[in-house]
């Protein structure tokens, strides 16, 4: 199989899909590996590398998408690469389609089979989104404690307190990875920390896991008894494929007090506060009611070399799959790639993506 690497075009975007390490197994394989020129460089990763490793360098990545039988790709399709893709080839990569209707769309008239990191599930476990999901959470608080700071517009305080002087505090709706890895960073910080899950037994688990944690079920009500006192506010909401649910009201967010900080991790799923619009690295806050919104939908990128290494931790078992046995036969062997099969030759085939846009759905099958 030819398998391609293209340059990522997203704003800032400085990750990979691929390392060099593992451009040489495919080619020991027999596969071929082309990778555009410089994809690597933001992560460390130079071309040379990528040349000793057996792939070809290619100039442009029109080349890379019109020579390859596979895409693997960090992060969704823009616009401009919206026409290169075509009927029968795969494209491996975040696609969060729930958020985007046009890209939605766009897949489907290209015929391509996307297939989503972000939906294959294994176990009740998103392993290809839990790497992410941990740097994100890990992110939220080192970003929320920078903005809090009074030169960043924020309201001066600092999270961990000094003797005689309160912690900051720090709400995390939602107790799934990045939300559990938000709350560590805010512990080790030595915030005051409150995690929201609807999972009880999440809450439980967390209660007897760490020391001085105060856990609460999430509703409306609660959110709303929290804000007034909340400094640092994080959204750590997925529904696996779906868009997220807007858990966070503009009416709550009112209640903070001016130069709080909300960090929706959940944005790369349109975001679970109703204030919240992407944003970027080299742009990364707005305010709305008082309170700095960070936004980013690439939170990783900040950090491009470990998140390239953890991201191809978990996503290179499952290109080579695909590269020694094609798309039916690695759902053979790993039937949990059929979950992240979003497209098929102009076919919908995620229920979640499907509700979202009010577009039709068609059962996924290997």
């Amino acid at each position: 199989m030819i398998i391609g690497v293209p340059k990522e075009i997203k704003e800032q975007e400085q990750r990979v899909a691929l390392l060099p390490s593992a451009a040489n197994q495919l080619t020991r394989r027999g596969h071929s590996v082309l990778v555009e020129k410089n994809a690597g460089i933001g992560s460390g990763y130079p071309d040379e590398d990528y040349v000793k490793a057996g792939a070809e360098i290619v100039d442009h990545a029109k080349e890379v998408f019109a020579r390859a039988d596979m895409i693997v790709k960090v992060k969704e399709p823009l616009e401009a690469e919206f026409p290169l893709l075509r009927k029968g080839q795969i494209l491996f990569t975040y696609l969060h389609l729930a958020a985007s209707r046009e890209l939605t769309e766009a897949l489907l008239k290209s015929g391509v089979t996307g297939i989503a990191y972000e939906t294959i599930q294994v176990n009740n476990r998103l392993p290809l989104l839990e790497p992410m999901s941990e740097i994100a959470g890990r992110m939220s608080v080192v970003m929320g404690a920078y903005f809090l700071a009074r030169y960043n517009g924020g309201s001066g305080v600092l999270l961990g307190g000094v003797p005689g002087v309160l912690p900051g505090s720090v709400v995390v709706v939602g107790g799934g990875t990045s939300g559990v890895n938000a709350m560590r960073m805010a512990k080790g910080l030595g915030a005051d920390v409150t995690i929201l899950d609807i999972d009880v037994e999440r809450l439980r688990f967390l209660d007897v896991a760490m020391d001085n944690l105060h856990t609460l079920y999430s509703n409306e009500a609660n959110l709303n008894d929290l804000m007034p006192d909340c400094d640092l506010l994080i959204g750590a909401v997925l529904l696996p494929g779906a868009k997220a649910p807007k858990l966070i009201t503009r009416g709550m967010l009112r209640k903070m007090k001016r130069g709080s900080v909300l960090v929706d991790i959940s944005i790369d799923q349109g975001g679970c506060a109703e204030t919240s619009r992407p944003t970027t690295h080299l742009d990364p806050v707005y305010v709305e009611e008082g309170v700095t919104h960070y936004c980013v939908a690439n939170m990783p990128a900040a950090y491009a070399r470990t998140a390239t290494q953890a991201l191809t931790n978990v996503t290179f078992r499952y290109v080579e799959l695909l590269a020694d046995f094609g798309l039916d036969g690695a759902c053979k062997k790993q039937p949990a790639l059929i979950g992240g099969i979003n497209t098929r030759d102009g076919r919908l085939t995620c229920q979640a993506v499907a509700e979202a846009h009010g577009l039709k759905y068609e059962r996924r099958s290997n």
